[in-house]
């Protein structure tokens, strides 16, 4: 069997996790709703996958490209809370001490990490699934490359059939799709009065954006070809916006990405300074008060 890479969206698990358990305390009275439903999130995710290699992707700052080509980009998003900022190192505690390969690297976004790891693993014959909602990742989705969407409920690996259905178009003209449309979520204005429909249409029609734009006269509908060709410079700089880097260099080698035996003694004691009571059963707790954190 081939190897199996299990990519996961670190700060997106987390969010997650956070706003799915409302409130849940450790006996200090810290909040640890993040880190229990992380964790849980990720061992269901590695029992039902079953990867031979696992990396999770942290965001360590904003691509300079991006910021630089636009001043706004992500500037809507709220700050983190700070009942969830707080507990980001303890998941990162728990996933040294359970064993899982985690990097971020100052200056950079996970997504491109994401993408920089599929396509080195699909270069290698590997099997890659990337776990998160974020549709960025669609652009990447081929016979190796599946998502694991949280939001679909049938827990399947998408595959490019699922990519058309959703967006209505293949994975290679994601990237022009999301030009065009922009992403309100991370404050990329797309082209006025073309909404993912339209989009789709016209990419389905023309294949991208650049023969889009060569066949301009084409389009019959005034309004749209004069959209269009007032916002040709932001659509150019969106797609550098959305575009993935997938070619970033550093970073763990992919060999080095097989999970490691999990530090038993420590998950015993973080699990007891969490509260944890059903999994520091799993580990074997409980452990003496003199032990614990």
């Amino acid at each position: 069997m081939s190897n199996r890479l299990l990519l996961v969206d670190g700060h997106a698990y987390a969010y997650r996790a956070f706003h799915a358990i409302r409130s849940l305390n450790a006996p200090d009275g810290s909040p640890t709703n993040a880190i229990f439903g992380f964790i849980k999130m990720l061992q269901k995710m590695v029992g039902a996958l079953k990867p031979s290699h696992v990396l999770v992707l942290w965001d360590a700052g904003l691509a300079v490209e991006r910021s630089t080509a636009l001043p706004e980009y992500k500037a809507n998003r709220a700050p983190t809370p700070d009942a969830l900022e707080q507990q980001f190192p303890q998941i990162e505690s728990w996933l040294d001490a359970a064993g899982f390969p985690q990097f971020s690297e100052e200056g950079t976004e996970a997504d491109d990490w994401i993408g920089t790891y599929a396509r080195r693993a699909e270069a290698e014959g590997w099997t890659v699934v990337i776990a998160s909602a974020d549709k960025d990742f669609l652009q990447l989705v081929n016979p190796r490359i599946g998502i694991l969407n949280p939001n679909d409920k049938s827990e399947k690996i998408w595959t490019d059939a699922d990519v058309v259905a959703k967006t209505g178009v293949e994975p290679r003209q994601v990237a022009d799709w999301l030009a065009l449309v922009g992403d309100s979520v991370d404050n990329i204005p797309g082209v006025p009065g073309v909404g993912p429909k339209t989009a789709a249409e016209l990419l389905r029609k023309y294949g991208t954006i650049e023969d889009l734009y060569t066949r301009l006269a084409e389009i019959k509908s005034e309004s749209q070809r004069n959209a269009l060709t007032g916002a040709a410079d932001a659509v150019k700089r969106n797609q550098l916006m959305v575009r993935l880097q997938e070619a970033k260099t550093g970073g763990p080698e992919l060999e080095s990405l097989v999970p490691r035996p999990a530090v038993t003694q420590t998950l015993r004691q973080l699990y007891a300074r969490w509260g944890f009571k059903s999994l520091l059963a799993e580990v074997g707790g409980p452990l003496e008060q003199g032990n614990l954190f």
